[in-house]
């Protein structure tokens, strides 16, 4: 069912689904980008449809918000564990194609493929999806390649044009709020074509772990984290048990997230790590997006949003990568 409404009436809408969701979507933040006077685009909690920004892509996946940075997992004393109580209000999160494909991942990861994580699945069981429509690709797309340029899994549509909003509702139970508008004919357009085509080697498989060309990367990469942080699949987190001052048997458990790239990652007890290489660990997080995970569970990890090239201060191209591994499988005969 689809619906034509001003940005007026849209906002109202919006204040009556508050009552229930809370509603995020990428905003603009000014002066807060990788230089000072450079603007970012992160996902905050939104109150009205004008703060949206719809022609520009994320910085940052809205991976944040259903599973958090830091979280508390329990609180421990001498004697009990409790865990902290989970918000009622669900949230309502406006995400592109491949930030929802991106989602399906971290379900895959955390829901099925083995027992169910019980913290992301709370979270989780609270999210309703608005899918944005992508009016062109953006720099260092590439998600016709990875198949997440389409997606059907989605809860409502919100488009504006001409200072209209364009509503596709295809959940029930927010069909009630839109009752007064006005019906029309309202269908997503997915983008076909980018100007990054990244090619997964067809015959890929483990030889390629021993093409030479890993160890440029050994060199160029710093070790910083940044392609994991904004990647909306990347799903590796460490743990913390936090103490308190007052009482150094009390405290709390959480869980943060962490980078396969950076130091102190694979160490082990006794000392020992795996990986400890920079090459080493491109290597790793390139084969698992687009080899170990399709092999297990059928489809890439990869989504294509580019993110991680958008954020590598030493210009690393993920895409680039990949697409160097067509001729390496050829040396590696």
């Amino acid at each position: 069912m689809g619906y034509k409404l001003n940005k007026e009436n849209f906002n109202n809408v919006l204040d009556l689904i508050k009552k229930e969701y809370k509603i995020y979507a990428p905003v603009l933040l000014k002066g807060k980008g990788t230089f000072s006077d450079t603007d970012a685009v992160r996902y905050s909690q939104i109150n009205d449809i004008e703060e949206i920004v719809f022609d520009k892509k994320s910085n940052f996946s809205p991976k944040e918000i259903i599973l958090p940075i830091t979280q508390t997992l329990f609180y421990f004393t001498e004697d009990s564990v409790t865990e902290p109580k989970v918000e009622d209000k669900k949230s309502l999160i406006f995400l592109r194609s491949c930030d929802i494909h991106a989602v399906k991942r971290l379900d895959q990861i955390y829901l099925n493929n083995g027992p169910e994580d019980p913290y992301y699945k709370k979270l989780r069981e609270n999210v309703k999806f608005v899918l944005m429509e992508c009016g062109n690709s953006f720099e260092n797309c590439f998600c016709v390649s990875m198949g997440s340029n389409r997606t059907e899994e989605y809860d409502l549509f919100v488009k504006v044009k001409d200072g209209q909003v364009f509503v596709e509702c295809k959940d029930e139970g927010f069909r009630p709020y839109f009752e007064a508008c006005n019906e029309a004919e309202v269908n997503p357009k997915f983008i076909e074509t980018n100007d990054i085509e990244v090619k997964v080697p067809e015959n890929l498989d483990g030889r390629v772990f021993n093409w030479s060309g890993w160890k440029e990367y050994s060199q160029r990469c710093i070790a910083c984290g940044r392609c994991n942080t904004v990647c909306g699949t990347c799903a590796c987190f460490t743990m913390q048990d936090i103490f308190y001052k007052d009482n150094k048997n009390v405290g709390e458990r959480r869980r943060v997230w962490a980078s396969c790239q950076v130091d102190g990652f694979t160490d082990m007890a006794g000392g020992h790590s795996f990986r400890k290489d920079k090459g080493e660990r491109m290597r790793f997080k390139v084969m698992h997006k687009i080899y170990d995970f399709k092999k297990r569970f059928g489809y890439h990890m990869c989504v294509g949003c580019g993110r991680c090239d958008d954020a590598c201060p030493e210009y690393i191209s993920f895409s680039n990568c990949v697409n160097k591994l067509n001729k390496a499988m050829e040396e590696v005969k």
